[in-house]
């Protein structure tokens, strides 16, 4: 099998995780990877949502991270601009997974995040792409096998695509204004780039 490639954007990163011992990919908003690999996928959610999919037979997973279900209006020609919104993120994800050897009707889902963490927005940023993402995968049929979603607390996760599984840290204890001040900055960017036709997200 071919290794594996990353397909990532902005400030994603490896790194070796000394507690599970092997590969580590940090993912942010708007990046997605999809491996081969023994390694372990990481991220943080608050209002955001992270699909883990996997093909079981060939061991061959991914995870992405969005911010909002989908873009409105036409197209955005920029795939990882793109990927930010919940249809692109699907989409490429599974045809990374393909070309690494997945086979889609062996894919199967584990869905986490979509907090209620940004107070006092009317909109409800969580919930709208915990809809999404399960209405997406109803239609594209492929199982959800777990999901953690929902709540009002941060999670860290951590996705294992040989084995599918996944270890999630809920963030009740800890300071969570990071998580919380970097998803503000995000909608800001987001409404910035929109109006400015800007692609560039990440400084």
């Amino acid at each position: 099998m071919s290794p594996s490639i990353p397909m990532v954007h902005g400030r994603a990163s490896k790194y070796l995780d000394r507690h599970f011992n092997r590969q580590a990919m940090k993912i942010l908003p708007g990046e997605f990877y999809a491996t081969d690999q023994d390694e372990v996928i990481v991220t943080v959610l608050g209002s955001c949502v992270a699909a883990c999919l996997l093909d079981p037979i060939s061991m061959v997973g991914g995870m992405n991270h969005f911010m909002l279900p989908a873009k409105q209006g036409e197209a955005d020609p920029d795939r990882f601009f793109a990927a930010r919104y919940g249809a692109a993120a699907m989409e490429f994800l599974i045809n990374n997974l393909l070309h690494l050897g997945a086979k889609r009707d062996r894919l199967v889902a584990k869905a986490f995040g979509g907090g209620r963490v940004l107070q006092g927005m009317t909109t409800d940023i969580g919930g709208q792409n915990i809809d999404f993402v399960r209405r997406f995968l109803m239609n594209e049929d492929i199982p959800l096998w777990t999901e953690d979603m929902g709540g009002i607390h941060p999670r860290k996760v951590y996705f294992f695509p040989h084995t599918g599984q996944v270890l999630v840290k809920r963030m009740e204890r800890t300071h969570n204004d990071t998580v919380i001040t970097r998803e503000l900055n995000y909608l800001q960017e987001f409404t910035r780039s929109t109006m400015e036709g800007d692609v560039e997200l990440f400084s």
